[in-house]
């Protein structure tokens, strides 16, 4: 029996890939906490795992919600920025895993809140330069008080979000980690555009130089963050990084995207390995929805998720492109809003606070998406095309993969009109490759073994302290 703990992001989209981990991991008779902050506890602990908490100081439950609140108004590399300078609780305890908490005087919950809040109603170059700074904040906080926490409590090994800096934590302790990329694939390749940009993939030199000038970009923006892993570094007389990509696992590198949604890398270590995804409607809180007044015809589900989806008027744009078609919309809000907060939507659709995604998914004839990876990779298991409105973070990059594999659209929220979406909308709905490709790509999932394969690599890469290499599991 291993000891695991889980370090990852508090937003919905890495909790729904970490906690399922750690319910398998569970299940095969191991010990699991998530470590985190106040807000992540609850979802942590109904999803059967133990919780440790930190930085409650920083970071109490009414920052937590503003930063939430002002991410949910940003987009693009504003949402980025305040991205990075955020960062678990509530969620763990709900997918019935253990939780750890560290930080607590710079995280109560009311500045997680806060933070929050403001992150969702921003979009591009301020989104991204707002995820920035509370990743900074962040990962000080974390590297500072999660070391003594996960010692004190024995932990043997570390699941560490991608996104986080957490690597330097395991070194410092002396004790195994494998990196799970719980959004899209962050290692820096320059044969591939970086995530924050709607950049296509194209193979071509010049492509390339203005991938390596985008990725230059991203490390100057972020360098604040790498300073602070830096410091923490040199404290515990560890080598630095040269590369970026040194933060990163050496024995296991675990994406959950299926290989056929990631454009066609140069550069990927020899123990990555994509297993598709991990969903599972048991770490999630039951929501009720009106069935009763869905009409039967087609049915169009549109979300922006639950953090970037202060911009109201995309909902209104939304409307307006689907009037008309014959077939039904569903608008999930996303708890951005009340539906009676958007009177005189055109069509008249059904829009909902909260919707029971997974199942409202097995119904739909397509999705209009934010692009976040997780809802693209439900809608991919359920082989529904998609129409993607990115806003912020690594968003443009995933809906780039969309449209580069064939199972969908992509526009730039800062280009949206009404009639670039219903082009989009009606060649999605018209033209069968789409679903098609969506179909595809279902397959590619089926095939990549999921959680039971990523536990599988996981408890070998523990057990022998060895790089997993890439197609041995």
């Amino acid at each position: 029996m291993t000891y695991f703990g889980l370090i990852c992001p508090g937003s919905t989209g890495h909790l729904n890939t970490m906690l399922p981990l750690g319910q398998e991991l569970k299940r095969r008779g191991h010990r699991v906490t998530m470590i985190g902050r106040p807000n992540v506890e609850a979802k942590t602990l109904a999803a059967g795992l133990e919780f440790l908490l930190y930085g409650t100081e920083e970071y109490p439950q009414e920052k937590i919600a503003e930063s939430l609140n002002h991410l949910s108004k940003l987009s693009g590399l504003a949402a980025l920025r305040y991205t990075i300078n955020l960062n678990v609780e509530a969620k763990t305890l709900a997918a019935g895993l253990e939780f750890l908490l560290y930080g607590t005087e710079e995280y109560p919950q009311e500045k997680i809140a806060e933070s929050l809040n403001h992150l969702s109603k921003l979009s591009g170059l301020a989104a991204l330069r707002y995820t920035i700074n509370l990743f900074i904040e962040g990962t000080n906080v974390l590297l500072r008080d999660a070391p003594q926490v996960i010692k004190n409590a024995g932990i043997d090994a570390l699941l560490i979000d991608q996104a986080l800096s957490g690597g330097a934590i395991a070194d410092f302790l002396e004790i195994p980690f494998i990196t799970i990329c719980s959004a899209v694939v962050l290692n820096q390749d320059e044969s591939v555009p970086p995530n924050f940009t709607n950049n296509k993939y194209n193979p071509v030199w010049w492509a390339k130089l203005r991938n390596r000038a985008t990725w230059a970009l991203l490390r100057r923006l972020t360098k604040p963050i790498r300073e602070v892993v830096a410091e923490y570094r040199r404290q515990w007389n560890l080598p630095l990084y040269s590369n970026p990509n040194d933060a990163y696992s050496q024995i296991a590198q675990i994406s959950h995207q299926p290989a056929e949604l990631e454009f066609p890398r140069e550069n990927l270590p020899k123990w990555f390995h994509f297993t598709g995804p991990y969903h599972y409607s048991g770490t999630r809180e039951p929501v009720s929805f009106p069935w009763d007044k869905l009409t039967g015809k087609p049915l169009i589900y549109a979300s922006l998720g639950t953090v970037q989806n202060r911009l109201i008027h995309v909902f209104y744009k939304i409307a307006a492109a689907c009037d008309g078609l014959d077939a039904q919309l569903v608008i999930s809000l996303g708890g951005s809003a009340t539906p009676e907060s958007l009177p005189n939507l055109a069509g008249n659709p059904l829009v909902v606070e909260y919707a029971p995604q997974l199942e409202i998914l097995q119904k739909a004839t397509f999705m209009i998406t934010h692009a976040g990876m997780n809802t693209t990779l439900e809608c991919l298991t359920n082989g529904v095309p998609m129409v993607a409105i990115p806003i912020a973070n690594d968003q443009p990059g995933v809906a780039a993969r969309i449209a580069w594999s064939g199972a969908g659209e992509a526009i730039p929220v800062q280009r949206l009109t009404v009639a670039q979406l219903r082009k989009a909308i009606s060649q999605v709905l018209t033209q069968p490759s789409y679903k098609q490709n969506a179909l595809r790509l279902q397959e590619g999932i089926k095939r990549s073994g999921g959680v039971t394969r990523a536990a599988d690599i996981i408890e070998q890469a523990v057990s022998t302290g060895k790089p997993v290499l890439t197609g041995t599991i």
